[in-house]
């Protein structure tokens, strides 16, 4: 899988003469002081801008500044209209525009689609500051500002959503972002090596026109590239054999029936040479069901996100083609992966590393956490179904050379004010996959499955973890380094193939915790996570353990659980539940299934079926959990020490016939009902108003709004027929109207408290859970909190009208 062109090996643009920024322009002051009298390309984020290799905007910027580019960035920018999208003027060759490090919508909303109230991405962990779907309203915005510049979108809102999918905050099926944006281009998956060819391109007097077969992007077309051939996917569903290649040497040989006879004399011809057999996937694209029909047809939708997890591997990826309309969404194979030179080269631009100096003192949150940092590799081939990482950013592990890594470190110790010592994290997507690939080159280059650990690890995936080890190792030895710590999740299934890496984690990398992710205990919904096995976990456990005591350490294994994912029953969280409180812990980090959109996962909650397998109209059904009140239950017994869930837990388990589990026995899950509780639940709850978001039904916000709800809260829709019986008044003796115009009831506005849960602006109860909320779609968000947390006041400005819990 070798690319054409090595990444560095362009000829660099006429800019270059200017040198190099200290930090990228966000002002035509900063660009003075360059002497620039212009930007060759402007970048539009969602994110604050900081110099450091971990955020998105700062690797692309400088990846074409190291090109000969003059970058300008424009972050977080006003748009409320155009004017500070020309903050730096007209670019002369392209705007590139991402939602940021995050999906826009997973930023901005928790899982029960409640608004987030801070921006871990903000100076000042301030929300608002960007606005929902922020990728098609950056392009619409740079469009007004100057109609005839080129859009290029990117980043993992746009990859996310380039073909047909499941929109979870309007439960619908939106467009490709290509179509609804209008943007001329969309880069998908790492954007640098695709990124580099088109603005080379752009700057050499090519249009996009003529760009439309570039890897890793995706382009609106009236019909195919010419040329290439098509394949409707329903002859894709079950992957057939690659046909083998001819022996052109077997022509006229004797057949085994023909033994013992002489070949008959031939005359001497020309010998003609036939060019090498094309590969079947090459040249080919498959046709996947129309928008249109995705849209009307569940089982179709999730046969094309089969068919589209089927063609990620970049070395025999079919391109694929799905109609909207009258035009066709073209998605070119994605982009080969970056070699280990060009993996250091880009980790090895002129990062300030620190955030651009505008923000003066202000904190951000996201920089924070990774400050002390060093990713050291990209991919992750676990392939679990509820996570993004794979669709955006392949299957094949990209790392980096030792050296490269090495002199970071030391960067580290000898730039970022502050520095301590300690290296907080040396991982990735995935702690434990430095250098681990197939070792077969063939097999690499044409394997389909989803996942190279599950249901078993392939035979092919190299488990040796020697480069991990020695890597950490010298990290160790560096002058001024005094502890390396792994924060990166640990895939404890390869871990436990080698048990020298868990030797070397304990005795050496754990500062007291260690984070590992089993998601679940049970076997059904972990099956549709594609998930290990618990047995998995206890050989891990075993040996983590074993190495913890024999560095004389007391350290703990710290699990991550996620409630409410497809496939999984009541019965299912209860035996987690379970297996929780055996084992003596008690979760405050957990998380509701969040679905991002392309994600397998995701695919289960909207159709019901399994795309991990074939899709039929007959079988392959899968059980979801849908509602606020069942996810919330599955919440509530992942915190089954919280008296908040108990009510809600016991009422469960006596539908469930399983009343023997409430009780004070070590074998029950939740205490019965104890004196003073249900008083205590009913002050709670008294007054309650549900939280409404824009996500909310149209007819639900219709019903609630303006304090409809709690007009009818206790009496439910009774007391509204009620009232009409007795002259308009309400089943307490008030005028309908009075209590509608009041609101909560008590006087009080309805919007007053509304983002707090309660009529009197006070939070309902006990916040759901504290500390970071860990979002696994879309990207990883440092020090996240929900909404759900308290301890934040609702956001003001724009977003302060709508109600949030």
């Amino acid at each position: 899988m070798q690319p054409v062109t090595n990444l560095f090996s362009y000829p660099r643009y006429w800019a270059e003469c200017y040198g190099t920024a200290p930090f990228l322009p966000m002002s035509r002051a900063e660009m003075d002081k360059l002497g620039w009298d212009s930007c060759d390309i402007v970048l539009v984020t969602g994110d604050a801008y900081v110099d450091h290799p971990s955020f998105g905007m700062a690797v692309i910027g400088r990846m074409l500044e190291s090109q000969g580019f003059r970058v300008g960035i424009i972050a977080q920018p006003d748009w409320s209209s155009k004017d500070d999208f020309m903050r730096l003027g007209k670019p002369n060759l392209f705007y590139g525009v991402t939602a940021g490090n995050m999906d826009s919508m997973i930023n901005r909303y928790t899982a029960d689609k409640k608004l987030r109230h801070d921006d871990a991405y903000t100076p000042g962990d301030v929300g608002g500051k960007r606005p929902d779907r922020a990728t098609l309203v950056y392009t619409q915005r740079c469009k007004e500002a100057y109609k005839e510049v080129p859009v290029v979108i990117g980043g993992i809102e746009a990859s996310l959503r380039r073909i047909a999918h499941y929109d979870y905050w309007s439960e619908t099926i939106r467009r490709s972002i290509l179509i609804d944006a209008k943007a001329d281009i969309l880069i998908y998956g790492n954007a640098e090596r695709p990124l580099v060819e088109v603005a080379h391109r752009i700057a050499g007097g090519e249009t996009i026109d003529t760009m439309q077969d570039i890897r890793g992007t995706a382009v609106i077309r009236k019909e195919p590239l010419p040329g290439w051939r098509g394949v409707d996917s329903s002859k894709l569903d079950q992957i057939g054999r690659i046909d083998p290649i001819m022996n052109p040497y077997m022509e006229g040989a004797p057949c085994s029936d023909d033994e013992g006879t002489a070949p008959m004399a031939q005359e001497a011809k020309p010998i003609l040479v036939q060019p090498p057999k094309q590969k079947p996937w090459e040249k080919t694209y498959v046709k996947l069901p129309a928008f249109e029909r995705v849209k009307e047809d569940k089982v179709l939708y999730a046969h094309a996100s089969r068919i589209l997890h089927h063609e990620t591997n970049p070395g025999c990826a079919r391109a694929l083609s799905q109609a909207h309309g009258d035009r066709i969404i073209w998605v070119n194979p994605p982009a080969f992966p970056l070699e280990t030179d060009e993996m250091d080269g880009v980790f090895g631009l002129p990062y300030q590393r620190v955030p651009h100096p505008a923000y003066g003192n202000e904190k951000i949150p996201a920089y924070d956490m990774i400050k002390t940092s060093v990713n050291i590799m990209r991919g992750c081939f676990g392939g679990c179904s509820f996570c993004s990482i794979t669709e955006h950013e392949g299957r094949i592990i990209q790392s980096r050379s030792e050296e490269s890594i090495l002199k970071e470190i030391e960067e580290i110790r000898d730039k970022v004010p502050g520095f301590t010592g300690v290296i907080s994290d040396l991982g990735g997507p995935t702690a434990n996959m430095y250098r681990l690939r197939c070792k077969s080159p063939k097999a690499e280059q044409t394997c389909r499955r989803a996942s190279c650990v599950w249901p078993t690890i392939c035979p092919h995936m190299d488990t040796d973890h020697s480069p991990t080890i020695n890597l950490y190792r010298k990290a160790r030895d560096l002058k001024g380094i005094k502890k390396i710590l792994i924060a990166s999740g640990v895939r404890y299934d390869i871990a436990v193939e080698d048990p020298r890496y868990i030797k070397e984690l304990a005795k050496y990398h754990v500062g007291g915790y260690l984070k590992i992710a089993p998601e679940h205990t049970e076997e059904g919904p972990l099956s549709k996570m594609m998930k290990p096995g618990m047995g998995s976990y206890y050989s891990f456990k075993e040996l983590f353990d074993k190495y913890s005591k024999e560095a004389g350490k007391q350290q703990y294994l710290i699990p991550y659980f996620i409630s409410a994912h497809p496939g999984t029953t009541d019965e299912d969280m209860v035996n987690m539940a379970l297996w929780i409180k055996s084992n003596r812990f008690k979760l405050d980090q957990v998380q509701n299934f969040y679905p991002s959109p392309l994600a397998n996962a995701t695919t289960m909650y909207y159709t019901e079926k399994n795309p991990l397998n074939k899709v039929s109209r007959q079988g392959g059904d899968v059980f979801v959990v849908k509602g606020e009140r069942r996810r919330r239950l599955h919440k509530a017994l992942l915190r089954y020490h919280d008296p908040a869930g108990w009510p809600m837990i016991r009422e469960a388990l006596l539908e469930m016939g399983k009343g023997h589990l409430i009780g004070n026995g070590p074998d029950c899950l939740v205490p019965p009902e104890g004196r003073g509780e249900a008083k205590a639940e009913r002050s709670r709850n008294k007054g309650l108003k549900p939280a409404l978001t824009r996500h909310s039904a149209i007819t639900h916000q219709r019903s609630n709004g303006a304090g409809n709800k709690a007009a009818r809260s206790e009496a439910g829709a009774g007391n509204a027929s009620a009232a009409s019986k007795h002259g308009g008044k309400a089943g307490n003796g008030k005028p309908v109207g009075s209590q509608l115009q009041k609101g909560a009831g008590n006087g009080k506005p309805a919007a007053q408290g509304a983002g707090q849960g309660t009529g009197q602006g006070k939070p309902a109860g006990k916040p759901a859970h504290k500390g970071k909320t860990p979002t696994r779609a879309g990207s990883a968000k440092p020090g996240a909190k929900s909404a759900a947390q308290g301890g934040k006041p609702a956001a003001k400005g724009n977003s302060a009208k709508r109600p949030a819990r």
